[in-house]
């Protein structure tokens, strides 16, 4: 018997088989039950989500010879041949063929006859936004004004295309991609009848790479399938749908978080040395990332459709990096899309993408810094290491005055493994107003209603890690203890900022600019009232 692809095989063939429109099915089959039947349907949507199928299973509900009906019976004649594709009253034209003004004239004066067996005589035009304009303005008067028995089913994936005036005259359906977990779940069900045996972390694979159509998914396990002779191993099919494993994505995004950059180009060499298309993984690499944007909001792991494990992994990064991080990052990767997906230099492009991404964690203060409370000529940079000696105060100015830790040797010992585990918490942690240990404690002080350094020592594993590095240091049951600084007693100074700001001038700020492509000025005591 001649092999026939799954895509075929499977074709839906009624409505309870359609998969992921079910607001669609459930208009259609209200519609032939009640006899509210239009003179024209246009579905709409991308390839391969079930427009021509629907289409075929409309015009054997309207003919069955046991309808009208909701559900064909898919066992008489009419069915049958519907199904072949060989009933006379129902014409399937494709307008990429199709597109002449003759030819579209010729249709129409034929479709003035009644039907020669069926109920309904049913035309389904294919891609119908590739008429010309003459074949349209030909098609418009029997769509306009159709004999009683004649059903016109309209397909198109661009239906922008489309003169208004046909528009006008249809009821329009718009089908939506396929979830992922439904296809994910289709797919798992397919492979069972089929005796296909595939993992679920590869049928996930398949309903990403399908991006919401069917077809292609199916299409898709069959390619697999037939390349493991019924078997579909997970590194089979991330190899073979250019995709690349999470834990890749896991590095690229922990290195990216914590600005560490030769991490970052470690992995862009193996995807390079790999073969992988780079452009592909930039845009897997943007789910990946929304993902934990997700899981920052506080989305659950198993809402995330990844494995279990890896989305448990994502979870702790996610909560880790914080919110705010997270869609900086996100707005920084979008911005550098489009470069990527048209840069001729696919791999160079993203690898200066992600490396301008690992820039990121430089601003993580730079609310403070634009407010006046970090000094521009005191704040470590986060990608140097902790300094062995503390600069000299600087003279004396208009900023709050800098922040001293401690000249301890035992507390620098304890930044240095604070920089080995989270070099961003390590800077959090340099930005105190002072580090105390006394009585096997530490003292943690923070300016005045500065409540920002409380937050960053206490999000995601940092309270984790900063106990970890107290123990190496000083010991197993050390404690720590997060206080507040007394308020400065002196007056604030009033009156306009100076125009040469070395708050604008700091490297984090040109950083910012830089990356986000602003610009700074120097803000007076007017500005508030004259831009409230």
């Amino acid at each position: 018997m001649t092999y026939q692809v799954l895509a075929r095989k499977w074709r839906p063939q009624d409505f309870s088989s359609v998969i992921g429109q079910d607001s669609i099915v459930t208009a259609l089959r209200n519609a032939v039950s009640e006899g509210r039947i239009a003179q024209a349907y246009l579905f709409s949507g991308i390839r391969g989500v079930g427009k021509t199928s629907v289409a075929r299973v409309l015009a054997k509900a309207l003919n069955c010879e046991n309808g009208p009906a909701a559900d064909p019976c898919n066992d008489c004649q009419t069915c049958a041949e519907i199904t072949a594709g060989s009933d006379l009253d129902v014409i399937e034209v494709d307008a990429a063929t199709y597109s002449k003004v003759e030819q579209v004239r010729e249709l129409t004066e034929s479709l003035k006859y009644g039907p020669a067996r069926d109920r309904y005589k049913v035309v389904v035009i294919d891609e119908i936004h590739r008429l010309s304009r003459q074949a349209f303005d030909a098609l418009l008067k029997i769509v306009e004004e159709p004999p009683d028995h004649l059903v016109f089913i309209f397909a198109t994936t661009e239906v922008n295309s489309v003169p208004a005036t046909i528009l006008s005259r249809c009821q329009e359906f718009h089908f939506r991609r396929v979830r992922p977990a439904v296809l994910t779940a289709y797919l798992r069900q397919l492979a069972a009848q089929e005796e296909i045996e595939a993992s679920d972390t590869a049928l996930h694979l398949l309903s990403r790479a399908g991006e919401g159509s069917v077809r292609d998914a199916v299409a898709l396990l069959d390619q697999l399938a037939t390349y493991g002779s019924g078997q579909i191993a997970d590194k089979d099919a991330a190899r073979i749908l250019g995709g690349v494993d999470a834990t890749v994505h896991f590095r690229l995004l922990s290195s990216i978080v914590d600005g560490i950059h030769e991490e970052v180009a470690a992995v862009v060499e193996e995807i390079e040395a790999e073969g992988w298309d780079p452009r592909h993984v930039y845009a897997e690499f943007l789910t990946y990332c929304r993902d934990a944007l997700h899981l920052a909001l506080g989305a659950q792991a198993s809402d995330i459709q990844l494995p279990e494990d890896d989305a448990g992994r994502l979870a702790d990064l996610a909560s880790g990096a914080g919110y705010e991080n997270l869609l900086r990052l996100l707005h920084q990767l979008l911005k550098s899309e489009p470069t990527v997906r048209r840069s001729e230099a696919g791999i160079l492009a993203v690898e200066i993408a992600w490396l301008r991404a690992a820039e990121l964690p430089k601003l993580s203060r730079i609310e403070e810094i634009l407010a006046g409370g970090v000094p521009p000529d005191t704040t470590p940079r986060k990608d140097q290491p902790t300094p062995k000696t503390r600069p000299s105060p600087p003279p004396e100015s208009n900023h709050a005055e800098p922040r001293i830790l401690a000249a301890d040797d035992q507390v620098e010992n304890f930044l240095v493994e604070v920089s080995k585990r989270r070099q961003p918490l390590a800077a959090h942690l340099q930005n105190a107003e002072k580090l105390e240990f006394a009585d096997g404690r530490l003292s943690i002080y923070t300016a005045p209603h500065d409540h920002w350094l409380a937050t960053a020592l206490t999000r995601g594993n940092n309270r984790k890690i900063l106990e970890e590095s107290l123990a190496s240091v000083w010991g197993e049951g050390t404690k720590w203890d997060l206080l507040e600084s007394k308020a400065d007693a002196s007056p604030a100074t009033t009156g306009p900022a100076p125009t040469d700001d070395p708050i604008l001038k700091h490297p984090v700020v040109q950083t910012a600019l830089d990356i986000f492509g602003g610009t700074a000025r120097a803000g007076n005591s007017d500005d508030s009232q004259e831009n409230p």
